[in-house]
């Protein structure tokens, strides 16, 4: 491609003009466009025509400034890193919105200068994983990193800088994060936010003539009092601060203050008094792990938070309370006793008798001390069945409103063949329970198949008592007349005969795990969504004769961020009258976006011990929704996701009705990995002998 004769301005405009959406106005605009790009030679012109496309088909008005920029971009930089340049941009649209994009885009010289020092350059996304578990580690509640412009909490996430190459080498670069993550942890642990003081910081800088200038200079005061704290109580991480710290001497008249702040006893009150007293001197030089304080974002989650966690409190004192022999009236109220240090003991102790916590429980009364420094009196009132329960249940339906979605939820990578690349926590999943319904389903199915459901309980069984067949065994059973002939053959050429000479038969302990996921879009109504629910029916009353561990989970959603998973049957249930109402209370809902179901699933099936793990999928259509996820992109990103099971040691079979699988589920699957059924009515007899097949 190196000898074809670049492109013209005139012939690249009149591309562009056909690439970009012309009811955007961009058509008057794409000459600057294409007079950057001529500049290039063939292969970056060829290169920039192919993120054009690409790009535009996300968003056109973001293709076209990338189009404006290529040409600065790839002079600047080697493809690899303009590759780079590109992903980034399409990650900051895919969480921020079309001009933060445009702004990344912008910062080529920035990029290109990060990019020159990768070989120190750390990235959030191979460090943070890591993080994570270290800030667990340090207890408090769970904080979710994100990456950011700026390092600052609001005391529910962490927001770190993307990637860090401020020191010279990148195991200082390493240590920069962790620092950072450190200290604003410190910040919800060592009460620089407890109740109400968000907003009290906000008012206190507002009363001073310079806000700015107060809120920085309250900062610096509180971040010598939480280095203190950390000094104290985590020894060995404040070494790795004191390392980074390069900043000269503080003047004298701060060293009293700076001993009160560094006192055992010092809290964030007299952070407040030392700003008042020192107001007007010189603002020292941030150490480089301070990050910056946001006020207004701890409040706004401060206020969210209280509420969610005082309404969860109280419903779970109602559950804890309830569970008691002799339970107290349901509004009864429950003692926090404190520990020496003056925190609460998260213990309960109605009427002086303690209570057994559970740890999410634990967890959940730690982050209300975090915040409020106790636990209220009126959090410890078990909630009633009144009004007040109802009007604080969440509701499914509510995941568009606020940050509903964020909580509870898990959220997924999902795979952007056209970028090659992931769309970072691009899907936001929850599990519901599917709604049970009490009818004779059940009980019709297994008179409607009583022949087959006899035939599949003796096929199962003799299934269960199968022997595994040991060969060339020094004693056994009986002969086995293969190693025999090549003994005698062995013999006829001089050598000796072998020892191995006996068959052995071994009863088989059979450690299988399989998960069923079943498809519940809307376009398995009627005669697919009965086949399916008759299939399962059969299929637990063999299983509970084979003895499999087995669960069972629906899939749906609308759009990325209400991805649905249905627990019907989870590995640790007992197949009862409860799961066989949530099998009849199976009912279609939305769409099939199949990637994010599969990794949640597949996450699942992860964790339990089994040497076989089988993800059998049964649907009815491909991967389908209707804000993008159909056609290639769908079934690439489901590929992507079997690839990850696969790799994770999972199986992956699919049984659909489709008479169009045929032209995608090899790709995805692999051609030996799937089974079409070209009559509904005949899923429930070809299910379970596809299911023997797979676990024999």
């Amino acid at each position: 491609m190196a000898d074809l004769k670049p492109l013209t301005a005139a012939e690249l405009e009149d591309w562009l003009d056909e690439e970009l959406d012309a009811a955007l106005s961009l058509r008057r605009t794409s000459h600057t466009a294409a007079t950057s790009l001529a500049s290039l030679d063939r292969d970056q012109q060829d290169f920039a025509r192919h993120w054009v496309g690409i790009i535009a088909k996300t968003n056109p008005e973001l293709a076209y400034h990338f189009a404006n920029r290529a040409a600065e971009g790839l002079r600047r930089m080697a493809e690899d890193d303009a590759l780079a340049w590109i992903i980034q941009a399409m990650d900051v649209y895919d969480k921020m919105g079309l001009y933060p994009a445009i702004a990344a885009l912008s910062e080529i010289e920035a990029f290109a200068a990060l990019r020159a020092q990768r070989s120190r350059t750390v990235t959030l996304e191979e460090i943070g994983p890591v993080l994570e578990l270290f800030l667990q580690g340090l207890s408090g509640r769970r904080l979710k990193l994100e990456a950011g412009e700026s390092a600052f909490t609001d005391t529910t996430h962490i927001t770190l800088p993307a990637a860090i190459a401020l020191l010279p080498t990148r195991r200082e670069n390493l240590r920069l994060y962790k620092a950072l993550a450190a200290h604003l942890w410190a910040q919800t642990w060592f009460g620089t936010f407890p109740g109400d003081q968000p907003a009290r910081l906000l008012t206190h800088c507002q009363s001073l003539p310079d806000a700015a200038y107060a809120r920085d200079l309250f900062h610096a005061l509180e971040t010598i009092r939480l280095d203190a704290c950390l000094a104290r109580e985590l020894p060995g991480l404040y070494r790795e601060l004191r390392a980074l710290q390069n900043r000269p001497p503080l003047p004298t008249s701060w060293g009293p203050w700076i001993t009160r702040l560094e006192a055992l006893h010092a809290t964030v009150d007299d952070t407040y008094q030392a700003l008042d007293a020192l107001y007007g001197e010189p603002l020292p030089a941030p150490h480089p792990y301070q990050g910056m304080i946001d006020a207004q974002a701890v409040a706004a989650a401060l206020k969210e938070r209280m509420e969610q966690e005082r309404v969860a409190l109280q419903n779970a004192l109602k559950t804890i309370l309830e569970g008691q022999a002799s339970a107290p009236d349901e509004r009864q109220r429950v003692v926090v006793r404190k520990d020496e240090t003056g925190r609460p003991d998260l213990a309960f102790a109605p009427d002086g008798q303690p209570l057994m916590v559970p740890p999410d429980v634990r967890a959940l009364m730690q982050s209300i001390a975090q915040d409020l420094g106790d636990i209220p009196e009126e959090y410890l009132v078990a909630a009633g069945d009144g009004a007040y329960a109802a009007d604080n249940a969440k509701k499914p339906e509510d995941v568009w409103k606020g940050t509903y979605h964020e909580e509870g939820a898990f959220h997924y990578n999902e795979w952007d063949f056209k970028r090659q690349h992931y769309r970072k926590e691009w899907c936001v999943l929850r599990e519901l329970d599917v709604h049970p319904v009490h009818e004779p389903f059940v009980a019709d199915t297994l008179r409607k198949y009583a022949g087959l459901a006899a035939r599949l309980r003796k096929t199962f069984e003799a299934l269960r008592g199968e022997n595994a067949i040991l060969r060339r065994q020094k004693q056994g059973d009986d002969i086995d007349f293969d190693a025999l002939v090549q003994g005698f053959a062995d013999l006829r050429t001089g050598r000796e005969l072998p020892d191995g000479l006996f068959l052995h038969n071994r009863r088989v302990a059979r450690n299988i795990a399989v998960m069923f996921m079943v498809d519940m879009s809307g376009s398995t109504k009627g005669w697919i969504n009965d086949a399916e629910r008759e299939s399962l029916v059969l299929l637990c009353e063999a299983l509970e004769i084979l003895g499999d561990r087995y669960a069972i989970y629906g899939f749906s959603g609308i759009t990325r961020k209400r991805c649905e998973i249905y627990r019907v049957k989870r590995f640790e249930d007992p197949y009862d009258d409860s799961v066989r109402s949530r099998i009849t209370g199976i009912k279609p809902q939305d769409y099939t976006r199949m990637g994010v179901a599969i990794r949640h699933l597949c996450g699942l099936l992860s964790g339990v011990e089994a040497r076989t793990k089988i993800l059998l999928t049964l649907s009815d259509g491909k991967p389908d929704d209707y804000d993008g996820y159909r056609g290639e992109y769908g079934i690439e990103d489901t590929r992507q996701a079997l690839l990850e099971a696969r790799r994770d040691g999972i199986h992956a079979f699919c049984i659909t009705i489709d008479t169009d699988a045929r032209d995608y589920l090899p790709h995805m699957y692999g051609p030996a990995n799937y089974a079409l059924i070209d009559d509904v009515r005949k899923l429930p007899l070809k299910i379970s002998d596809i299911y023997r097949r797979l676990t024999s």
